[in-house]
């Protein structure tokens, strides 16, 4: 009976073994598929990303005063340095002109819808619909009797406040590789 127990045992790790060669070896292959296939995907070297330049600090002198020394107040140069770099001037030179509000634009407030896709069969648009949502994006299915065309499944998401928020909604598919269109909401 002892025998018996010690017999399945080295079977079992013979079994083992020989499973795990197996994998190893067909792991193996399919690195050596990959290499013939793209050979620079695994010998490109890692490149070394530079930290970036610290910005030297600009401090404008300031004049003696006859004032007493007040404790030490955190000075932020920031708000001055930045526009006068941007404009090209030293910070000593002059102030930053103060920049003027713009008039902001009127709201398009339209509603629109982006059409994702249309199909005579509607086991195409839900599969695009369950792609949809996959992606994060929640869609629904508008069915349509057109004259001589027969019934058509849209595939719409929607409705957005403007045309500028449907544009964002198109380019967010256009990603996904999904083309998209904005349709005005009746």
């Amino acid at each position: 009976m002892a025998s018996a127990g010690g017999s399945q045992k080295s079977k079992a790790l013979a079994s083992l073994i020989i499973g795990m060669v197996i994998g190893v070896s067909i792991a193996g292959i399919v690195a050596w598929y990959l290499v013939k296939k793209n050979p620079t995907t695994f010998n490109q070297p890692s490149v070394a990303r530079e930290m970036p330049k610290p910005v030297p600090q600009i401090v404008v002198p300031q004049p003696p005063s006859s004032e007493p020394a007040t404790p030490a107040q955190p000075q932020f140069e920031f708000y001055k340095v930045l526009p006068d770099k941007s404009e090209g001037a030293s910070a000593s030179t002059k102030p930053a002109a103060v920049a003027k509000p713009q008039p902001k634009p009127p709201v398009d407030s339209t509603p629109y819808l982006v059409q994702a896709g249309s199909f005579q069969n509607v086991d195409d648009a839900e599969k695009l619909k369950a792609r949809l949502a996959l992606g994060g994006f929640e869609a629904s299915i508008v069915s349509v009797n057109l004259p001589e065309k027969g019934l058509w499944h849209r595939v719409r998401l929607g409705p957005f406040a403007g045309l500028a928020a449907a544009n964002t909604a198109i380019a967010s598919l256009k990603t996904s590789g999904i083309t998209a269109t904005a349709v005005r909401a009746q």
